[in-house]
């Protein structure tokens, strides 16, 4: 007799398996663009050397670099760090970068942090960079400094000119 309940079972399993499963709701995942970008402090290289200039924090009125906290506006060229007269975007100038005229070996890249948000480079300093054979990235002062990180810590030779996050224009 049980033989026969699971041989009519079979059947009406069967045909619940047929039927379409009822619709799901689909709900898009989260975008794991923001999780996985190289400007959120993402340390993917573990062997820094003691004497590597790194950005480690950084607040409206200034930068911590290598534990040490520096006030105001600031220029790293390599692993040489110093303060930088420039208080806001619109006194960058030429000549506020003309150690780029003396330096060498001349850096490939000079990462531009404008404070909290992104300016435009007058054409005057775009083409005063651009005679001394660097290319330019101008971003936010947060996302200066994490990619100046990145870019040092490949071996690169790098600049940044960064101006405190703070500052809005």
């Amino acid at each position: 007799m049980a033989a026969r309940q699971r041989a009519a079972a079979l059947p009406t399993l069967m045909r619940a398996l047929r039927k379409e499963a009822p619709p799901r709701h689909h709900i898009s995942l989260p975008s794991l663009r923001r999780a996985f970008s190289l400007y959120d402090q993402i340390n993917i290289i573990t062997e820094v050397p003691e004497d590597q200039l790194r950005f480690k924090e950084f607040d409206d009125t200034g930068f911590k670099v290598n534990g040490v906290r520096y006030e105001g506006s600031i220029l790293c060229v390599g692993n040489l760090l110093m303060s930088w007269k420039p208080k806001k975007f619109s006194d960058i100038t030429p000549e506020s970068l003309s150690i780029f005229k003396t330096v060498r070996p001349i850096p490939e890249i000079l990462v531009l942090g404008c404070g909290k948000y992104i300016q435009p480079v007058n054409p005057e300093l775009r083409s005063f960079i651009r005679s001394t054979g660097m290319k330019l990235e101008v971003v936010d002062s947060r996302n200066a400094a994490s990619t100046y990180n990145i870019l040092n810590e490949e071996g690169r030779i790098v600049a940044a000119a960064l101006i405190p996050h703070g500052v809005t224009s």
